[in-house]
């Protein structure tokens, strides 16, 4: 597989399945015990990758009605890291098995949140692919 495969392998519906819209829902609901006090979406988005890092990002969107404000979402990379409805392990494991490559072989880091704007805020997700065996190719 080459790199440039990568955006036709991580489509938009692609990424809806890897990280579909109930998992947004299911998050707020555990967090705040009812989805409708979310004040935002949570989408994934592919951004580039070449044979060593994947670049992905979480986006945080607005909800109509409501306020993202950057206080609620700088602390939010280390609680996507652990949290087990977003289970970001579990997501790599899926983004590794588009691509055939062992979950042992890739490593997720989250970034820290960035405004884009006061109605959408990122997180990067990097994703290293680790050393194989001699004559893997990505």
């Amino acid at each position: 597989m080459t790199t440039a495969q990568y955006p036709a392998i991580f489509t938009p519906e692609r990424l809806a399945t890897l990280f579909p819209p109930k998992r947004s829902e299911a998050f707020f609901e555990a967090l705040y015990g009812d989805v409708d006090e979310a004040a935002f979406f949570i989408r994934l988005e592919f951004l580039r990758g070449d044979a060593q890092r994947l670049h992905f990002q979480f986006r945080l969107e607005e909800l109509p009605g409501k306020c993202l404000a950057c206080n609620m979402t700088y602390g939010l990379p280390k609680v996507f890291a652990r949290h087990p409805v977003l289970n970001l392990n579990g997501l790599v494991s899926e983004i590794g098995q588009a691509l055939d490559i062992p979950p042992d072989r890739l490593h997720g880091k989250l970034g820290h949140t960035v405004a884009h704007s006061s109605d959408l805020h990122l997180i990067p997700l990097t994703i290293t692919i680790l050393a194989g065996l001699i004559g893997d190719t990505v």
